[in-house]
């Protein structure tokens, strides 16, 4: 029994890699800023630098998703339907005409209701 189980497991992370590749059908549902470092000022101040965090839902998948860099200050509105693509740890997609890079800080799995 735990075979078949080890089985399973190996084909579904086989087949994710294969997925990731194709574009995939997400919105971005929510954004808010969380702190991604400092910066020194005078040699003894230090000012924390605020990046942009976003939600991007699938129907079966949300992805929390972060600026890499905080010199890139541009937001996305919230509720803007993306295709993207996997890439490790890279979330790249399209908005209003601009390409995008964030690095993919977690993953949670969508639980749908049975009927």
């Amino acid at each position: 029994m735990r075979k078949i189980y080890m089985l399973v497991a190996a084909v579904v992370l086989m087949a994710i890699p294969a997925v990731a590749k194709e574009p995939q059908a997400g919105k971005i549902v929510s954004e808010s800023s969380v702190a991604c470092g400092s910066q020194v000022k005078n040699k003894k101040e230090t000012t924390e630098l605020l990046c942009q965090e976003y939600v991007v839902r699938t129907e079966t998948t949300g992805y929390h998703i972060r600026q890499e860099k905080h010199a890139d200050q541009e937001l996305i509105p919230v509720n803007t339907s993306i295709k993207f693509t996997l890439d490790k740890d890279k979330m790249k997609f399209r908005a209003n005409g601009k390409k995008y890079e964030y690095l993919v800080v977690s993953e949670t799995a969508l639980v749908t209701p049975k009927p």
